[in-house]
């Protein structure tokens, strides 16, 4: 079981993560997923919700955002930002692996920067497959792992396939 980073450690990243995205808007990252309006997607290790205001234009009002992360204050800086933009589609969910979510429920995983980080990544990736819809897509990035890490992490259990490789995310499709 994955244990949550001290507040001082995770406080520290999330500044970093200010700093990147103000040079990096992650809308740039967002346009290789292809979300559409209406579409269920789940934020998986959403640390402090740098994607949540990009992915909540994309999908717009019809669509959900589920964000999960397993720390708390994650959780919570989610929940502010939700708060103070009147994201009513924003969803947190505090956990190390089960998302709590409906088999074939989510359209896009998003799975940045956290694979190097569990503990059991199979079991992640088990849960994540039962979410996904069919034709669902786990848009990855590690920029912790090299290529071929990431392509044999993500298929050598047969859950995914690799669908396509972009300038900064892969796409995997569920593997039937």
């Amino acid at each position: 079981m994955d244990k949550p980073e001290p507040n001082f450690h995770f406080k520290f990243m999330s500044c970093g993560y200010k700093f990147r995205d103000f040079f990096l808007p992650r809308r740039n990252i967002l346009k290789e997923v292809g979300i559409k309006p209406g579409f269920h997607i789940l934020d998986y290790g959403c640390g402090p919700g740098s994607y949540i205001t990009a992915v909540a234009k994309l999908v717009g009002r019809s669509g959900e955002i589920y964000a999960l992360d397993i720390h708390p204050l994650a959780i919570q800086m989610v929940q502010s930002i939700a708060s103070k933009k009147q994201l009513m589609n924003v969803e947190t969910i505090c956990s190390d692996c089960k998302t709590g979510l409906p088999d074939n429920s989510v359209d896009v995983v998003l799975l940045y920067d956290t694979f190097h980080t569990l503990s059991d990544p199979n079991g992640v990736l088990e849960e994540l497959h039962r979410v996904l819809k069919p034709n669902g897509i786990l848009s990855f990035s590690d920029h912790h792992m090299k290529e071929n890490g990431i392509i044999s992490g993500l298929t050598n259990k047969g859950l995914f396939r690799l669908s396509r490789k972009g300038k900064r995310t892969y796409s995997f499709l569920k593997a039937v």
